[in-house]
């Protein structure tokens, strides 16, 4: 009878983990919708503030700060009281900071403090999701930290598409207002069938694993990792920012056509990260960032060495060497962010959420530092070798992966 007993509870375990899979991808989608709603949109949202760039930058501090004190708290909160717990929370707040921009587009102080509001919501669906990846993971005994990040990426790119597509019959304010409830709507929906606190792998209000030193030898890991994740991360700011640019300015490719480099590495990223769960499962987060940030930095680096010199007698031949070039560099970086988020939560001593936040906090650094070196040394020497710096932190990726634990 016993024995009966236990077989049905780990069934029924099974069945809520699968379900709890299934809306942990819907998070994820939904959360990449929110993210980038108003990215197309910016140009006019500027213009309305009445802004010049600099000033613009300062507004985008909003994001920054909320993003950073977020993933700090979140972190600590997700180990305290558990994710279902606090996702009830931030899965309200994200979309209602998208809607407060839409209410904000004309006052500068009012964005600044919707932004911060709405990045804060942000990484804390971030810490929670993760959790429950990692803890649907162990349940269900498969890979599916990959195919989640997918799907936050399949939401990017739609919400980009979207809101191209809308923004020549549609405001900006009805625009990210209706995504915002929408996402609201959603978000409760899928909430409901997320894992409970008790099976999420959370470790309750004990302080020894929930909260660590900034700086100590002993999690000099943790920050290691972070800084494989940064190699990750900057190529993927480097090739949004700079790809077109580098199409057009320094290989005369036309308007249009240009676009074509961040379209073949986001589509590359996105197959990655759908199919990387196949990857993660034979070859583990150690040897998947490994081959990654050596393939992907590899091949990145070639298609640009090769490509720009090729333009200027065979401009068709060269754009298809670059774009494949960045297509094995979205391959390559599609599965590492996935596997470094596993690599930390297996990190002995340290609180999954706790773990997964610190790296995102140290991970940070490659959006809003990153395309200002790769910028500074377009200036100073030129765009074709300053684009070898984000390929040199992807291969430095891959030799950290040494770091990681499978």
């Amino acid at each position: 009878m016993e024995r009966e007993t236990g077989i049905s509870q780990i069934e029924m375990r099974a069945v809520s983990a699968t379900k709890a899979r299934n809306s942990i991808w819907i998070l994820f989608f939904v959360m990449g919708i929110l993210s980038m709603a108003w990215v197309p949109r910016i140009p006019e949202i500027k213009r309305s503030l009445g802004i010049n760039n600099g000033q613009f930058g300062l507004v985008l501090l909003g994001s920054t700060i909320g993003a950073i004190s977020g993933t700090q708290i979140c972190g600590r909160l997700v180990h305290r009281y558990g994710s279902k717990t606090i996702l009830r929370f931030v899965t309200l707040q994200m979309p209602l900071g998208v809607i407060f921009i839409s209410l904000s587009t004309h006052s500068v102080v009012s964005i600044f403090f919707s932004l911060f509001f709405m990045a804060f919501g942000y990484v804390g669906i971030d810490v929670c999701v993760n959790t429950q990846a990692v803890a649907i993971e162990k349940h269900l005994n498969r890979r599916y930290m990959s195919s989640f990040h997918g799907l936050w990426s399949v939401g990017a790119f739609a919400a980009t598409l979207f809101g191209g597509i809308v923004s020549h019959y549609i405001s900006p304010q009805i625009n990210l207002l209706s995504v915002g409830i929408a996402g609201a709507i959603i978000n409760f929906v899928a909430l409901q069938y997320v894992l409970s606190n008790r099976d999420d792998g959370h470790e309750g209000g004990g302080e020894a694993t929930g909260k660590i030193p900034l700086f100590d030898k002993k999690y000099m890991s943790l920050w290691l990792i972070g800084i494989a994740f940064i190699g990750a991360l900057l190529p993927e700011g480097a090739v949004s920012d700079w790809s077109a640019i580098l199409l057009k300015e320094n290989m005369g490719i036309a308007k249009g056509l240009n676009a074509t480099g961040f379209g073949s590495f986001a589509l590359a990223m996105i197959v990655a990260r759908l199919f990387g769960d196949r990857v993660l499962a034979a070859l583990g987060p150690v040897k998947t960032v490994r081959l990654g940030g050596y393939l992907g930095g590899i091949g990145m680096g070639l298609g640009i060495a090769i490509g720009v010199p090729l333009s200027h007698s065979h401009p068709l031949i060269a754009l298809l060497i670059v774009n494949l070039g960045f297509i094995i560099a979205g391959l390559g970086i599609g599965p590492m962010v996935p596997a470094m988020m596993l690599g930390a939560a297996a990190l002995p001593g340290i609180a999954p959420s706790v773990a997964m936040a610190r790296i995102g906090i140290i991970g940070m650094g490659a959006f809003f530092i990153g395309p200002t070196i790769t910028g500074g040394l377009a200036q100073w020497i030129n765009l074709p070798v300053a684009m070898f710096f984000p390929v040199a932190t992807l291969i430095l990726a891959g030799w950290l992966s040494r770091t990681l634990k499978d």
